[in-house]
């Protein structure tokens, strides 16, 4: 019996085997950009690579579009292989059908937006289209992006949300089904940026396009996409949704990385049941701390690190009765609009605390700290904290 349609899996849009990317620095030192990624993106996806500098996230984007080439592994776009090192396989960028979107738009100054959207099927090769339809499509292309009225205009006279709906509408006036993004809103202020996330989450919903997306923005990661895959010295070390990610970061590196986070490293003195509903005991410089295993295994004497967010945390005048409590002093009381951020000294540091009271405790003032054990989570704290720098161009010279 034939699957129904509508149940049957479809073609993931972008499928990344084993992919290697090794470079030689000039001193000799060997640096994996990409080392051993396996990731998809499927049908109307829209998926995040996310990372520090250096960390591999735009190799990897340009390895995908046919800009760099990895040692191994394999690249497929809509089911066809793009690049194989097994099948020595590895179509041009012009052929892999798909548009790209860089940092700064690529906007050719001199002309005007019809014809920055024009440019992509005028220099099409293979079959040539006619003017007609060349107007046609990137009259539609301008429409469904909601900027019509401006095809006369240079870019130049466009605001920087007008500029990225243009290279928008020229990544898809070829009818691709995947537009890659590297880091394309770095370069405009805060609030123009929130707006421009906004602009683009609605318009990749509307227009169903699957979209891969570099930054090294967490806040963006989390408003714009379905997937976040957090990348660490060249390896995807957590692939899931953003509320995975957050509230169930895979390492302490994701914990950390992703949001503000309070850290307590020390040791287990206590292990009580296991799996989802197990709890740990861990002895830190703030005192004992019990947190939940979610399933990782500990035991009595392994060094690991208790975490939680600021928003889990609360601030009390005096004892509370939480299993997870410790006194200290407000440092600081900052207010920052819709919560105040409670900076708290305890026996073993700072701990940051947000509140919606702006005059819980004031500063200077004994207080209380306490976290329920729920949010409390325990992770093993061997972990390197060297983090991956950007090479200088010059020193990226020789792939291995």
């Amino acid at each position: 019996m034939q699957p129904d349609a509508a149940s049957a899996p479809s073609t993931p849009v972008v499928e990344v085997n084993n992919l290697l990317k090794r470079f030689r620095r000039e001193d000799g030192a060997l640096v994996h950009a990409i080392d051993d990624v396996t990731l998809t993106v499927d049908p109307g996806d829209f998926v995040v690579l996310l990372g520090p500098s250096g960390c591999g996230k735009t190799t990897l984007l340009r390895a995908i579009a046919g800009l760099e080439t990895p040692d191994s592994g394999q690249v497929r776009i809509s089911g066809r292989t793009v690049y194989s090192s097994a099948e020595r396989v590895e179509l041009p960028p012009e052929r892999r059908d798909i548009s790209m979107i860089f940092q700064s738009y690529a906007l050719w100054p001199h002309m005007t937006a019809f014809k920055n959207v024009a440019y992509p099927l005028q220099s099409r090769r293979g079959r040539k289209l006619g003017k007609d339809e060349i107007a046609r499509r990137v009259r539609q292309a301008l429409e469904l992006v909601g900027v019509g009225e401006l095809e006369r205009q240079y870019p130049g006279q466009m605001s920087g949300g007008q500029q990225q709906r243009i290279a928008l509408a020229r990544a898809l006036v070829n009818n691709d089904d995947l537009v890659l993004f590297d880091e394309p809103l770095s370069n405009v202020d805060a609030k123009v940026r929130e707006q421009l996330r906004f602009e683009l989450v609605s318009m990749q919903r509307e227009l169903g396009f699957s979209a891969l997306f570099v930054t090294h923005d967490q806040v963006e990661a989390m408003e714009l996409a379905h997937r976040i895959a957090v990348l660490d010295r060249g390896r995807v070390v957590q692939f899931g949704t953003p509320q995975e990610i957050y509230r169930r970061p895979a390492t302490r590196y994701v914990a950390t990385f992703i949001g503000a986070m309070n850290e307590a490293p020390g040791r287990v003195v206590a292990v009580d049941g296991s799996g989802h509903d197990g709890t740990v005991t861990v002895e830190t410089e703030h005192g004992r701390v019990t947190g939940r295993t979610h399933g990782a295994r500990h035991a009595v004497g392994d060094r690991v690190a208790a975490l939680w967010r600021p928003e889990h945390g609360a601030l009390h005048r005096s004892e509370p009765t939480a299993p997870n409590r410790w006194p200290g002093a407000v440092k600081a009381g900052l207010f920052v609009g819709s919560h105040t951020e409670y900076v708290v000294t305890l026996a073993g540091g700072d701990v940051r605390l947000w509140s919606p009271r702006p005059d819980l405790v004031a500063v200077d003032a004994s207080a209380w700290v306490s976290v329920d054990v729920d949010d409390v989570l325990v992770l093993p704290e061997d972990q390197s904290s060297e983090q991956p720098q950007d090479a200088p161009a010059g020193e990226l010279a020789t792939a291995s």
